[in-house]
């Protein structure tokens, strides 16, 4: 500890120095750590289970808004989790529904009055606003809000749809190793009603921007542990395809045993069987499955777990399941309305290997509570080192002229 805060102190002699030249600027004189090539980032752990932020800290914020995924980080996120859909004219945007009613101020707006129409969506005719029908200029001039009625209402019609592009960034801007986990969300209809150019198909442009952006390599490659990212979808198709075009690992996700896959059809109960798991274990690293298809829940008490996760570690098959809530009413009374013993529960008796959270402060806090690694002092050294840097400069800042 000594030596961090001499060293800490030492550094205050030429800082001030530094101060006289740049007293006029707006942003901090030390480093910021992503600002510069070739920096050293705490790196991912992967020695726990992950803690992926669905849609964001989307518990705090509205989801998939740039400020839920940068809480996320800040919150301590392995993986930041997103829907990617397509625009009219082709771009790929951070949202969860086909539909912009039920998130969006989309309704509010006379010229787009005439823009409402009904499609087909996985066998079921829906009506509304759909993101391909509205161009991305268009999608960005709406404003989001909270989709929950019991979450913090402060934030509606404050932030806006973002891209995939945005989202990326978020992650590779973080000040230490933050994976990114996007899912192709319903590829049959977007590949239905949006076109582009030389035949590209929706999975095409997904893994073009992946790959603009430097994300490649197996699970655990030097590449991968860099920038570290995995592929969701609940559609087997879109996941071969995807494997044509790159090595990056991918989730198949299973939805409730009773609803057939989008694009062939089947049937979850087969998707979840040994011999399926035999032949889709060549394409993917995992499954994320709806969590009562691995623990089945009546009245919202659990009952006896399934043996869902023992099969596919059996194949090498991670598990991944959605979505922990800390909300009463999705916690199960079985977990007295604790979401910390519900995470207990999930990581040490089912023996999963991440979980998607809208909460990831919580399981962050219990990951660090629950850990048997000591804190490491030179760590705890370089936190007060670095806060007594910022101390400094806020300190010196408000000396400054406005």
């Amino acid at each position: 500890m000594a030596k961090a805060m001499a060293a800490a102190l030492c550094f205050v002699t030429p800082v001030l120095s530094s101060f006289l030249f740049v007293g006029c600027a707006a942003r901090p004189f030390y480093p910021l750590p992503s600002r510069f090539p070739g920096e050293i980032r705490q790196p991912l752990q992967t020695n726990r289970p992950y803690n992926i932020a669905h849609r964001g800290s989307n518990g705090e914020f509205p989801e998939e808004t740039l400020p839920a995924y940068k809480r996320a980080i800040e919150e301590g996120a392995d993986f930041i989790e997103t829907d990617i859909l397509s625009s009219k004219d082709g771009a790929l945007i951070c949202f969860h529904d086909v539909t912009l009613d039920e998130i969006t101020d989309v309704g509010k707006y006379k010229k787009f009055a005439n823009r409402k129409r009904t499609y087909e969506v996985q066998g079921v005719n829906i009506t509304g606003f759909f993101t391909v029908d509205f161009t991305l200029k268009e999608l960005q001039s709406l404003r989001v809000k909270q989709r929950f009625p019991y979450r913090d209402q402060q934030y509606n019609g404050k932030f806006s749809i973002i891209t995939f592009e945005d989202f990326i960034a978020v992650a590779l801007d973080a000040p230490r190793v933050v994976g990114i986990y996007p899912e192709i969300k319903n590829p049959v209809f977007i590949n239905q009603h949006v076109k582009w150019p030389d035949g590209k198909i929706f999975e095409d442009k997904f893994v073009e921007i992946l790959k603009k952006y430097g994300y490649q390599g197996s699970y655990l490659s030097k590449n991968w542990m860099n920038q570290p990212v995995f592929i969701q979808s609940f559609a087997p198709t879109s996941i071969i395809h995807i494997s044509n075009l790159t090595d990056l690992p991918k989730i198949l996700l299973i939805d409730d045993t009773t609803i057939p896959t989008q694009d062939t059809n089947q049937s979850y109960w087969e998707i979840i069987s040994d011999s399926y798991f035999n032949y889709i274990k060549k394409y993917v690293v995992g499954i994320g499955p709806w969590k009562d298809t691995v623990v089945p829940a009546v009245n919202n008490y659990i009952l006896t777990p399934t043996d869902l996760v023992t099969r596919a570690h059996a194949h090498n098959l991670q598990v991944h399941p959605y979505t922990f809530r800390n909300e009463y009413n999705f916690v199960h009374f079985n977990f007295h309305q604790d979401p910390y013993e519900e995470f207990d529960y999930w990581i040490n008796t089912i023996g999963v290997d991440g979980l998607f959270t809208d909460f990831t402060g919580s399981l962050h806090h219990f990951k660090k509570w629950t850990s048997n690694l000591p804190p490491k002092d030179d760590d705890a050294d370089e936190q007060k080192a670095s806060d007594l840097l910022h101390k400094i400069y806020l300190m010196i800042n408000s000396y400054r002229s406005p």
